[in-house]
Order: C-alpha cells, then sequence, then structure tokens
C-alpha cells in the first residue's frame, strides 16, 4: 500500500533530518496536488513536498499511530473528526477546502450509457460482474456511494457483487483495466483517467456533501507547511484543481 509505505519509511528520526513538508492527503487528490507542489518547489526553490496518497482513513489510522506528517487533508469531514478529536491537529489551521462529485464509471469501449440508478436498474448493468468501489465502511468514496445507493434503492440488488478497493484510485484503476466493468468514483477520478468514462452522476441530495477538509498537525514545527497550507488558498491552487474538475471551497487569498 503506497500510503502505508511512504508513511513507514518517514520514522521519527528521519523526521528530524528531513526538511520537506509531509503532507498526508486523500488518493483522489494526487494530479492537482502533484501539480500544486511541483510548482510550489520551482517558485520557491525549496525541497517538494513528500506527499503519501492513501485512503483517508488508513492515513488518519497512521497519525493515530505515530507516523509523521505536517498536514492532513482528508476526502471527508469524518476522518479530520477522528483526528481533530484524538488531539492531532492544530484545530485553528483547519478549513474546508474543496467539495466533488460521485460518478458511475465504465471501461472507455464499454457499451453501456447513460445508467439509470434507481432500483434495480444497476445490478442489472452489471450482468453478473463486480461493481467496483473504494471499501464501503471506512473510506470516504465508498461510504458516500453506498449513501447514495442506498437512498436510490440500488444497495440491495448489487451489495452482493461489490469488488472493494483500499482505495478510490484502486477503485479506478479496476475499470480502467477492464477488471470491472463499472466503479463508483470521484468525478475528477474519472476526469483523470483516460481509460474509462461516465455513466451516470449521482444526485448530489442522495448523499452527504463532499467536503475535503484540510490541517496542520499537532505536532507540526515546519515553517514551510503553514506557507504551503496557505498556498492551497491562492488562485494559482484554485486553478490546479478547477482544472481538476474540484469545486473550490475556500476565497482566494492574495497569492496567485
Amino acid at each position: 500500500m503506497l500510503g502505508m509505505a511512504v508513511a513507514l519509511s518517514l520514522l521519527p528520526g528521519m523526521a528530524q533530518a528531513q526538511s520537506n513538508v509531509v503532507i498526508f492527503a486523500a488518493a483522489s487528490l494526487k494530479n492537482a496536488l502533484d501539480e500544486i507542489a511541483t510548482s510550489w518547489s520551482k517558485d520557491t526553490g525549496k525541497p517538494a513536498p513528500k506527499i503519501s496518497y492513501a485512503a483517508s482513513s488508513a492515513l488518519a489510522k497512521q497519525m493515530e499511530q505515530g507516523a509523521p506528517a505536517d498536514m492532513f487533508i482528508s476526502a471527508d469531514l469524518d476522518w479530520m473528526d477522528y483526528v481533530q478529536g484524538k488531539n492531532l491537529i492544530k484545530n485553528d489551521t483547519r478549513f474546508n477546502l474543496l467539495g466533488n462529485k460521485i460518478v458511475i464509471i465504465a471501461p472507455k469501449d464499454s457499451k453501456i450509457a447513460n445508467l439509470a440508478l434507481k432500483g434495480d436498474d444497476l445490478a442489472k448493468a452489471l450482468a453478473g460482474g463486480k461493481l467496483s468501489m473504494a471499501n464501503v465502511d471506512a473510506v470516504p468514496a465508498g461510504k458516500y456511494g453506498k449513501a447514495a445507493l442506498e437512498k436510490l434503492g440500488a444497495w440491495s440488488p448489487v451489495k452482493g457483487s461489490i469488488a472493494q478497493a483500499e482505495n478510490v484510485r484502486a477503485a479506478l484503476l479496476l475499470v480502467a483495466r477492464g477488471e470491472a466493468p463499472l466503479g463508483i468514483v470521484y468525478s475528477t477520478d474519472a476526469a483523470a483517467e483516460p481509460n474509462v468514462k461516465i455513466v451516470a452522476t449521482f444526485p448530489e441530495d442522495s448523499h452527504p456533501p463532499i467536503i475535503y477538509p484540510a490541517a496542520l498537525t499537532k505536532d507540526s514545527n515546519n515553517a514551510d507547511a503553514k506557507a504551503f497550507l496557505d498556498l492551497l488558498r491562492s488562485g494559482k491552487a484554485r486553478t490546479a484543481f478547477e482544472k481538476q474538475g474540484f469545486t473550490v471551497l475556500v476565497k482566494s487569498n492574495s497569492s496567485t
């Protein structure tokens, strides 16, 4: 697991020796955040942040176990609430950064198009295949997807056909490779993968609002971490996020 591997490599003793900002971020942020981090490093001459991408649930648990990080960006409020409840973040630095949508995807060459979502429509479209989703009990994308399916009366017909992945990008990959005929991911993930297409978008009122909060960790003492967190509110970051399809929830600061 990429996130775990990165986190476990950053042992406390090593964390003291390195000057990079260490960020734990939801897997769905990879394209946008990599672009922002590369640009920041080029503009400032500072080392690029070390970013560990994984499910928000896995990252929160790693933080609880003592994995060092300067910043946490979750794909839902629940896991940020969790680490805040464990006194692992600086509460006054927390803010809601982004919004997103969840969609159903199929392989690019699939004959499925304009899929109906209510009742057993989805189960019929699967035709005995698997529905690829992030873990429905812990990972935000999976939790949002399950909630939406339940609201639309489509969960019971498909719950025995779920292929659960460790994070949303892993769920995306199963569909991109043709190993699952359909999957539930964020619209931003679908936009980042040329081998899939969107065949349905969930109504926004079918699941809790998709919100990505960000915060500095309680033990971070890296001055560059605060600067990078501020950058996420900038117009330059807004452009990168919006290019990937995110909705930016914060007003841009004066940075460009």
